[in-house]
């Protein structure tokens, strides 16, 4: 070793500019793994995506073939309730055939109208109010208008067609004779 190599090594030594230029170049180090990281959660994320979009169509598709089949049946309990009125009007039809008893007959069909009258009250369906009412064109429909002494103008006195409501909405107006002065 020489006396210049002593001094120099023991003077600490001078790395003061390299230093600096390693302070100011950023250490890189390689960028794979955290892309890759990325890649897979966005791959997954879409994967997601697609399987909820799926399973929205799916839940679409099965809601509109329910909806689509409870409009096609709507009426079957209704149909389950007429048809034992049914039953009965035939059972009137073959007695009024084999026997000549009227009062039987008429005996048979207002207990048949009572029965269909029960079972439209059951789903709702209820008849208008008319005779000794005032006319009301929401709920009557007037065919006829006639002087009947002692009646107010604009009252109803006859019924050609009975009326029906479905809860608040009509089903068919009243088909009424209205009074008118005279």
């Amino acid at each position: 070793m020489n006396a210049a190599d002593d001094d120099r090594a023991d003077r600490p030594a001078d790395h003061s500019a390299d230093e600096t230029v390693a302070d100011m170049e950023p250490v890189r180090a390689p960028m794979v793994e955290p892309v890759d990281a990325v890649g897979s959660e966005l791959a997954e994320a879409r994967d997601r995506l697609l399987r909820a979009q799926a399973e929205l169509e799916n839940f679409r598709r099965r809601s509109r073939r329910e909806y689509e089949e409870a409009q096609r049946y709507r009426e079957i309990d209704l149909l389950r309730d007429l048809l034992p009125v049914l039953d009965n009007v035939l059972r009137a039809v073959d007695a009024a055939e084999k026997t000549a008893d009227v009062e039987g007959l008429k005996s048979g069909f207002r207990m048949t109208a009572q029965q269909i009258e029960k079972l439209l009250e059951g789903h709702g369906c209820r008849a208008i109010e008319t005779v000794g009412r005032s006319f009301d064109p929401n709920v009557h429909e007037a065919i006829l208008e006639q002087v009947v002494p002692g009646q107010t103008a604009g009252t109803v006195v006859g019924v050609a067609s009975r009326g029906y409501r479905l809860h608040d909405r009509v089903v068919r107006p009243a088909q009424v004779i209205v009074a008118k002065g005279g």
